[in-house]
């Protein structure tokens, strides 16, 4: 059996920003990797104001479908698999704006859920990798998925619940998504004001220093990965609707990010198997037999 990794994410775009290259190292690898998307992004704004003229027109009247296509040229760049959930972008409302009725983050877990449930036991996945309870950050979409995973992990493995969702399946370890770090920001900083001290992003990373001065450093597995970091940034710029060509993603060469922080970070938070941590690869402890 081979090796199964199966990464649930809020919205297109959000695999390529939190993973593109622990995928793409992976897949380079042999092991099967499915990345979920539990929302459309029907409701994501244009982010990219240098955004050609086709592909704004078509944001205006089906930003849903412009967002698959973007999808479709991420999964290409890097080689995963991918399923849409089905579910509606919750958005980001303001000023205590109330969420839009049927959206993602207020259909009750117990039917969210059944679709990823049925994906688990049938893709079989040994390891699975979601955001924590924040959801990273807290958008609505974000910390749903945290939810939904979480629980469809479990009733997955549960025989009892679900039947019509076929037989039940195990999933050994479960991650979240650590790669905003607070010693890789302080790692590049250092680094960048030893080479360059007059550099103009020096300021820019002190900025995301000190807005992540306060987030401890959970991670307790470092896959390396540099080599995909190219593959990673195709991946991004897919989805040109979210990311604009002088996004902070870009700012840092990579080959610079490469000699300093080559690695993505995972904190391990749920395990059946041994592994001796610190981690560098998420399949630590999986047995052949169990593949």
């Amino acid at each position: 059996m081979s090796r199964r990794l199966l990464a649930v994410h809020a919205h297109p775009d959000d695999e390529s920003s939190k993973g593109a290259a622990t995928y793409a190292h992976y897949v380079n690898d042999g092991a099967q990797v499915l990345v979920v998307s539990c929302t459309g992004g029907e409701r994501g704004d244009i982010q990219n104001p240098g955004l050609d003229r086709v592909s704004a027109a078509m944001a205006e009247r089906d930003m849903a479908g412009l967002r698959r296509l973007e999808m479709a040229a991420a999964r290409e760049a890097i080689g995963f698999d991918h399923r849409w959930l089905g579910f509606e972008d919750s958005g980001l409302p303001e000023n205590d704006e109330p969420l839009a009725a049927n959206c993602f983050a207020l259909i009750p877990l117990e039917y969210s859920a059944a679709p990823l449930v049925k994906i688990i036991r049938e893709f079989r996945p040994q390891v699975m990798v979601t955001y924590d309870e924040q959801g990273g950050y807290p958008h609505p979409d974000h910390i749903r998925t945290h939810e939904i995973s979480m629980y469809a992990m479990a009733a997955a493995a549960d025989a009892t619940r679900y039947p019509e969702a076929g037989p039940a399946w195990q999933i050994q370890k479960v991650y979240y998504d650590r790669i905003f770090n607070t010693p890789r920001a302080n790692a590049m900083y250092e680094k960048l004001k030893e080479s360059d001290p007059e550099s103009p992003l020096l300021g820019e990373l002190d900025d995301i220093r000190k807005w992540m001065r306060e987030r401890p450093d959970l991670a307790t597995t470092h896959v390396e990965v540099g080599a995909f970091f190219d593959a990673r940034d195709t991946a991004l710029r897919s989805h040109a609707s979210q990311v604009a060509p002088d996004s902070h993603f870009f700012f840092w060469p990579n080959e610079f990010q490469r000699e300093v922080w080559p690695w993505e970070d995972y904190q391990l938070v749920t395990s059946l198997v041994e592994s001796e941590l610190p981690e560098d690869d998420l399949f630590a402890g999986i047995e052949e037999e169990d593949r």
